[in-house]
């Protein structure tokens, strides 16, 4: 071997020595991460019926398919509502069951699962999509996407059904925007009488505001004429802060360009630095918008972005390490980006496979001048307990005109957490003064909590996040006098 060629080799050995010092422990991490990161979950056994939590597990009487075609299905519906009512059996309507606290669930009762029901109908020149109450957003995005058109206000992910977005009010990353409901042109619903009614802003309106954010007390819905948007090319910027800033942030990302098309924030987890520093990523309308616009791709299911998000399971590097990808690598990889592409993320690139742990989401609001004070508490109260906090997500909402148990009774900020527990009725119960001390503390900012996740609160905090839920109830019982339709949400708040 000549000197020269032993010098190049000298040199390719160093130079992979210093990757391997470099990158040798996130290899190893996320090897170890691939290798444990399979699925051995337990099917849900025949004549049960479950949610996302996975802790939700009841017998029912019957889950009931809804048929395809549009007329079998309201002629089957209205014989499924007039004859539960008349046998005094409980009705509970189940989309994709992304709810955590038996919201899709009446014990010994009647489960309509919705999901084969999903055809539509587009009106690209007037943007209003006539959809049914089963088609996810994932059926949705791409015939929008064809058209040039957008959904408006969704989820962060594509995996959830329009009838369940409409039932939680969902909000997601669409910026300077109210919850869904103020997309709504019109629903069509089925009542506890087993009428088909068609309901408005101007029509039924008492029956529009209460089914809308209703969690499935007040009727089927059927079908939703939803306002749409267009698509569009964007260009992503990332902007780190101190959680002291993130408002004063906001203030000065809107006034750089005017209102970006979309925009969250992510709080660290890492132990090093706990809540303390964020990334908020910005979408701002690209000034070239090509014709046609990149078609929509697939979602993301597994790779790299999983195994990072997985590997910050129960380990501090772990999370270190999503947190340096986020702030070094994330960036260079997805920008520009159409809106479209943006809502296309499936909850599969981070859902948990475990059969002995679950994910669990929890959501406080608070107004913006109260950001930090509240995750001061959060640092406080978290890390007393057995649950492992994996992603803290901002976002912002506008105030809800249009909802009676309305969450955004003014603008505020959303904190969106995702912890791991244990999948044990004692890993639960040991987590109920956490989420209790965190609605405490949300409470005491002004602000409150969201209600699809699990019902660890009391009712004295649930009066006190939501005044208006007597009010909410008895209307419920006026609609629905022989309360037809029923879940765990109203078992434990609503009587």
């Amino acid at each position: 071997m000549t000197v020269r060629r032993r010098r190049i080799l000298i040199g390719v050995l160093s130079f992979l020595a210093v990757l391997l010092l470099i990158f040798g422990r996130a290899a190893l991490h996320l090897t170890r991460t691939a290798l444990t990161d399979r699925s051995d979950r337990r099917p849900i056994p025949a004549g049960s019926a479950d949610d996302a939590s996975r802790l939700e597990e009841a017998a029912v009487e019957r889950i009931v398919d809804i048929p395809s075609d549009p007329a079998d299905a309201e002629r089957q519906l209205v014989d499924l509502v007039r004859s539960a009512r008349a046998r005094g059996v409980r009705l509970s309507i189940a989309g994709a069951r992304h709810s955590q606290g038996g919201h899709t669930v009446a014990p010994g009762g009647l489960v309509l699962n919705m999901l084969p029901f999903k055809a539509m109908t587009l009106d690209a020149e007037k943007r209003l999509l006539r959809v049914q109450a089963g088609a996810l957003w994932s059926d949705i995005l791409p015939v929008l996407d064809r058209q040039g058109l957008s959904v408006a206000v969704m989820q962060s992910d594509n995996n959830f059904s329009v009838g369940g977005s409409l039932s939680v009010n969902c909000h997601g990353w669409a910026h300077d925007r109210p919850p869904i409901a103020s997309t709504v042109e019109s629903l069509r619903v089925l009542t506890a009488e087993g009428t088909i009614v068609t309901c408005s802003r101007n029509e039924r309106a008492d029956l529009f505001t209460h089914v809308l954010g209703g969690y499935g007390l007040f009727g089927v819905i059927l079908e939703a004429e939803l306002r749409v948007v267009p698509n569009e090319l964007c260009t992503l910027e990332r902007i780190e802060t101190p959680v002291e800033t993130y408002v004063t942030t906001l203030g000065s990302i809107d006034a750089a360009g005017g209102p970006p098309a979309m925009l969250y924030g992510r709080v660290c987890v890492a132990p090093d630095p706990f809540l303390t520093k964020a990334i908020i990523t910005v979408a701002r309308r690209a000034a070239v918008q090509p014709v046609p616009l990149p078609p929509l791709r697939p979602s993301e299911t597994g790779g790299l972005d999983r195994l990072v998000f997985r590997g910050s399971v129960g380990s501090g590097y772990g999370k270190e390490l999503r947190w340096d990808a986020e702030k070094r690598l994330q960036p260079w990889l997805d920008s520009p980006i159409t809106r479209n592409q943006l809502l296309n993320g499936s909850v599969a690139l981070y859902e948990n496979r475990s059969d002995s742990t679950t994910d669990i989401v929890h959501e406080y609001f608070v107004p913006p001048a109260a950001f930090p004070a509240f995750l001061d508490q959060v640092r406080e109260i978290v890390p007393k307990h057995p649950a492992d906090l994996l992603n803290l997500t901002v976002r912002g909402v506008r105030a809800d005109p249009d909802t009676v148990l309305r969450y955004a009774d003014r603008d505020l900020l959303a904190l969106v957490m995702y912890f791991n527990q244990p999948r044990t009725a004692e890993g639960d119960r040991a987590l109920v003064p956490m989420t209790q001390g965190l609605i405490d503390a949300a409470l005491s900012l002004g602000g409150r909590y969201y209600l699809p996740y699990r019902l660890h609160a009391t009712k004295e905090q649930f009066a006190a996040a939501y005044p208006m839920g007597a009010a909410f109830f008895a209307t419920k019982r006026r609609f629905d006098p022989s309360e037809l339709f029923q879940n765990r949400f109203y078992s434990t708040y609503g009587r």
